[in-house]
């Protein structure tokens, strides 16, 4: 009866759901493969021996609790981005149901152990929501399974969660959300702008408040269309999937949008889809007893653990991103809950000068994402996420006593560490290492239409002070993290 109520038939919308969730896990371990040596591993910027000595399995369950080395990391994120090959070119689900299951298992199990020992680097709501749909994805079955429609539903409270209680806590949080200006600023103080997102930065007011209206409609009101029969549900659906394109095109943040338009095909049936996507759906299509009370199952698993996302929701006290367990399973999502009203950058500057006088230059160190160069345009790097560029945006905010992993990062510059340089878009020192290194923070502003056509420049600055004073190789060697 609710299959015939909801049109349940969603064997394109899983394929959808299943090769993209593939392709995110394949970004995310080659991410881990670039970046989780340097900033993490054994010599990196906040090493997980330490960390593991400090932590038990049960508060982060890890398979590097029993072992760690760079070399057995680099193993088993090779291992996964193979796994994640085969899930994105569908190997995964062509074969027998075990072989569905082994692998999604075998790829939720692995990036579990990553994200649970990469400390603050992984602390971001987007591996939780990789983790979540990516665990869901065990039990959506083959394809020559029917889509479970239990899974179905399950998803779509996945989205639910994300877009619902990103807009609450835009409601509860800052009162420039309820008076529709906080895009007047978000689009130049965003953590990671793209090519895109000078351009909207500039739009007159009246457009910035139009599109934060539209964000509420969607994170408000139209979410809630998800749960409906169709075709109520995929209309909910489709401006879930406008809202969050409209968020790819204009910033960089990682594979969050990406996932969330990618599970919001949840709430499209076949009969809608099959327009867009015109797939051959097998004749012969099964549901067997065991698969079905394994899903029954989960189901019930996902109710009892939503209680407390659910009192997150209606808590005056909301919090963002935060999960119950530790196996990031039903967790609470949002986003943005205030909007900073400057951009500030650190700018981080070496020299090779043996003493500093007034008369020292001193070059730049330039990342692969973050503003720095005035005249170089934001690059577009999303889905792929930059982690060091991210945290480099959170500590422009505090004082580098809040960050004394920067302070490790310097230091490796200092001592010509190459998996620390390789973090960076280039370095300025490719002969010998620097004498020493500052740090500096400047006010950064988009260039208007005026000022660009003058300057050629995409950004303005102003030196807003000293973030670290010039430090030596034998000011820092008694860190010790």
């Amino acid at each position: 009866m609710l299959e015939g109520v909801y049109q349940g038939s969603y064997w394109i919308s899983r394929f959808v759901i299943q090769r993209g969730l593939g392709l995110m896990y394949l970004i995310a371990f080659a991410v881990a493969i670039n970046q989780f040596r340097p900033l993490v591993g054994e010599n990196g910027l906040l090493p997980i021996p330490r960390f593991l000595r400090r932590v038990s399995f049960k508060k982060a369950p890890s398979i590097f609790h029993w072992h760690y080395s760079d070399r057995f990391l680099g193993l088993i994120a090779w291992s996964g981005l193979a796994l994640a090959a085969l899930a994105t070119l569908g190997f995964s689900e062509a074969g027998p149901w075990w072989l569905s299951i082994l692998i999604w298992l075998l790829l939720w199990v692995i990036y579990l152990s990553i994200v649970n020992v990469g400390q603050l680097f992984y602390g971001f709501g987007w591996e939780s929501l990789l983790l979540e749909a990516g665990f869901y994805a065990i039990f959506l079955g083959p394809m020559h399974y029917y889509a479970p429609l239990v899974m179905i539903f399950i998803i779509r409270w996945l989205v639910f969660r994300v877009e619902f209680g990103a807009g609450l806590i835009k409601m509860r949080g800052d009162k420039c959300w309820r008076d529709l200006t906080c895009l007047n600023y978000h689009h130049e103080t965003q953590p990671m702008p793209n090519p895109m997102s000078r351009y909207f930065h500039l739009m007159p007011e009246w457009f910035h408040k139009m599109e934060t209206l539209f964000n509420h409609i969607v994170q408000l009101g139209a979410v809630w269309l998800l749960f409906l029969p169709q075709p109520l549900a995929t209309i909910g659906a489709l401006l879930v999937i406008l809202s969050q394109g409209y968020l790819i095109i204009s910033g960089n943040y990682a594979w969050l949008n990406w996932m969330t338009l990618l599970l919001a095909f949840s709430g499209i049936s076949d009969a809608y889809l099959s327009t867009v996507l015109p797939m051959s759906i097998p004749d012969q299509l099964i549901s067997p007893l065991p698969f079905q009370i394994l899903i029954i199952i989960l189901g019930l698993g996902v109710i009892y653990m939503s209680i407390g996302p659910v009192k997150n929701m209606l808590s005056r006290n909301q919090r963002m991103n935060a999960s119950f367990n530790p196996l990031h399973l039903v967790n609470t999502y949002g986003a943005f809950g205030s909007v900073t009203r400057k951009r500030y950058e650190i700018i981080i500057e070496g020299t090779t000068d043996e003493t500093i006088t007034d008369d020292t230059e001193w070059q730049a160190y330039e990342f692969k994402g973050k503003p720095g160069d005035p005249e170089r345009v934001p690059p577009q790097f999303a889905p792929y996420h930059l982690r060091l560029d991210w945290q480099i945006w959170f500590a422009a905010m505090s004082s580098i006593r809040s960050n004394p992993w920067l302070l490790r990062f310097i230091l490796k510059l200092l001592e010509d560490d190459t998996p620390s340089q390789k973090l960076l878009k280039e370095n300025p020192f490719p002969d010998q290492p620097p004498k020493f290194i500052r740090a500096r923070l400047f006010h950064y502003q988009f260039t208007n239409r005026k000022e660009r056509k003058k300057s050629g420049n995409w950004w303005k600055r102003q030196l807003e002070g000293i973030y670290l004073p010039p430090q030596s190789l034998e000011d820092l060697r008694y860190i010790d993290l």
